[in-house]
């Protein structure tokens, strides 16, 4: 399993999003592997993206996405749910990040379904706050370097043809939706790789 470099990171956001598609998220707990292939995400930019939470400058909150691209921006949403994101932006933008919305599960099924209370495989991680809790990211892992093998990283997985990517509006924002932002591939690209 080869690691995502640095330098991927460091490229437009929307493009990052899209080529994130189908690599693997790994979660290494006290040696135990938890991963998935990345089948949703969306970009988020800087001052041209309004539903972006780096809009309208760096708070403590969302330092990470000012910060070394490669790493995790994790923040907690509507009180109850955490959300993880890949830092990534090319050199002309002061942010930017892609929320993982979703994967297909890899390795840790068993533990993956312990931690979401169900058997059903397609519900494990189907969405951002599933997947985080699936694979137990909390804040701690906030500025995990996502290059570097440790508690959570980003491995090259399967090859995803632009044509089989989809797009639309981001989930879930009042802003900026004409950004056709959010990619995802089918379970199907899965299977036949």
């Amino acid at each position: 399993m080869n690691l995502v470099t640095r330098s991927f990171y460091a490229r437009d956001t929307v493009k990052v999003a899209q080529d994130l598609l189908g690599k693997s998220l790994v979660r290494n707990i006290d040696g135990d592997i938890i991963s998935g292939i990345i089948a949703e995400t969306e970009a988020y930019r800087y001052r041209d993206d309004a539903a972006s939470h780096s809009f309208r400058g760096m708070t403590e909150r969302n330092k990470a996405m000012f910060g070394e691209v490669g790493r995790a921006y994790v923040y907690f949403t509507y009180g109850m749910h955490y959300c993880v994101n890949a830092v990534a932006r090319s050199p002309d933008y002061l942010a930017g990040a892609v929320l993982i919305r979703s994967l297909f599960p890899q390795h840790g099924i068993n533990f993956m379904s312990k931690r979401r209370k169900t058997l059903d495989i397609s519900n494990l991680a189907n969405g951002p706050a599933k997947l985080t809790q699936a694979l137990k990211i909390t804040k701690n892992e906030y500025g995990q370097d996502l290059t570097k093998k440790s508690n959570l990283y980003v491995v090259e997985g399967i090859k995803v043809k632009r044509s089989e990517i989809t797009s639309g509006s981001r989930i879930g924002i009042k802003k900026a939706t004409d950004k056709l932002w959010n990619f995802k591939i089918s379970k199907n690209i899965i299977e036949d790789n």
